[in-house]
């Protein structure tokens, strides 16, 4: 059985283990597991573990760093021309003309605008981004979640899952080599919440299950002491626990005022967002809110009316509601794709797969505010001014956590590797 089972893929031995749960509980929820302890190294770096949680915007399709983060003049520029940013102190000068809300409050973020790629093909794109790898058949890597389940452990006191993924669409790549149990928890639609949460049995007959449960395992237990075989009966224990525990309101978007719920905007974006500061709020480590509609190849004209206009209005939003909540200064906002878009309008009035040249944006969590690391050339075709790389990307990010980065983890077919792959951090973002 054991055999058979490590053949699986990853999604497929979440599914059978989420499956397994169901017959035996009732439920399909899966928390994150204790892990190891921390390491130290970056300590006393600028930005090292200020971020305790993180809300990852991932922007997918490719979004296009003309019209955004990284407007140009001349014959590249967009349909909106570009607006000034309320920088404060900071170097950055402007943002795209669909950014109207950002602007306002560019004080309170960092652009990245040397990130260059390899990869201009969306599964691609999307899995370097996520993983700081490339993807290869014989191993399946683990995205940030994951590896800082796998350093930090769970939170202490929080019973709700160590992280999650809002808007779920891509399976990949989760826990990766790590244990299943660190797989990010899936919401499909942030107005239903986490579904299959209570048992579809009376309390006796759910408790008779349980026991029965124990008992058919107790030999088994018993005999086969390893940490596959732990990681079962605490998955088993931290089930029940998540089942009873009063933290599952986290999930529950109806108990928010309704001038929030419509301040974020009543999308799976606006609403995803919302969701993730209330799990945040309620003590979870990691949430990717996924976003789409960036594959703008037709009338972006058009496109940036409708996906870029959401996105600016629910990225300030989120910004200014940490802040109002007091949470802005621990919690760090991501916001990612897989690529940029071309430079050159194409002749169908949108823009084309474009790896060489994009930008990533970070804030609060220790970032600085009103901060631009890096630059394109005039016409936003190739970096001019300290690259980054998706591996630099995920090792910011997971620097920003208090992860050891360079600390080497063997998988289980015993290969070596990192957070990030080796990328290094972009400190000058940090304050």
């Amino acid at each position: 059985m054991k055999s058979e089972f490590n053949k699986l893929n990853p999604i497929a031995r979440r599914d059978f283990m989420m499956r397994t749960a169901q017959a035996t509980l009732g439920v399909t929820v899966m928390p994150a597991l204790n892990l190891a302890a921390a390491g130290t190294t970056g300590a006393g770096t600028p930005g090292f573990g200020k971020a305790k949680h993180v809300i990852f915007l991932w922007m997918g399709g490719g979004m296009t760093h003309i019209d955004t983060w990284d407007p140009k003049d001349g014959p590249t520029k967009g349909p909106t021309d570009p607006i000034k940013a309320n920088a404060g102190s900071g170097n950055m000068d402007r943002l795209g003309g669909t950014m109207e809300k950002m602007a306002k409050v560019a004080n309170k973020f960092s652009i990245i605008r040397s990130m260059s790629s390899k990869t201009g093909v969306h599964d691609q794109g999307t899995y370097v981004m996520k993983t700081g790898y490339e993807p290869r058949g014989t191993i399946v890597h683990p995205c940030i979640g994951a590896w800082a389940s796998h350093f930090l452990g769970r939170i202490k006191g929080v019973t709700l899952p160590d992280s999650v993924v809002v808007n779920s669409g891509n399976a990949f790549p989760g826990a990766g080599f790590f244990p299943t149990t660190t797989s990010p928890i899936p919401i499909s639609n942030p107005e239903s919440g986490l579904q299959n949460i209570k048992p579809t049995t009376s309390d006796d007959q759910f408790k008779k299950r349980m026991s029965l449960t124990d008992e058919f395992d107790a030999n088994f237990r018993k005999k086969f002491q390893s940490e596959e075989v732990k990681s079962y009966t605490e998955f088993y224990d931290e089930t029940v626990k998540l089942m009873k525990s009063e933290d599952l309101k986290a999930f529950d978007l109806s108990q928010e005022p309704a001038a929030v719920r419509e301040k974020f905007g009543k999308n799976n974006f606006g609403q995803g967002a919302l969701l993730a500061r209330r799990l945040v709020q309620a003590g979870v480590r990691f949430v990717e809110v996924q976003s789409g509609g960036w594959d703008m190849h037709n009338t972006i004209d058009n496109a940036l009316g409708t996906t870029a206009a959401t996105m600016d209005n629910v990225f300030a939003t989120l910004i200014e509601d940490l802040a109002s909540n007091g949470l802005l200064d621990s919690t760090m906002i991501v916001m990612g794709s897989e690529f940029g878009r071309t430079p050159d309008i194409n002749e169908n009035d949108g823009r084309d797969h474009y790896p060489l040249a994009y930008s990533t944006v970070f804030a609060g969590g220790g970032v600085k505010g009103g901060f631009v690391y890096g630059a394109t050339d005039k016409e936003g075709r190739r970096v001019a001014d300290k690259q980054c790389t998706p591996q630099d990307f995920q090792a910011t990010i997971g620097h920003a956590m208090g992860l050891p980065v360079d600390e080497v983890v063997m998988s289980p077919s015993n290969r070596p590797f990192t957070v990030g792959d080796k990328g290094v951090p972009v400190l000058d973002i940090f304050a």
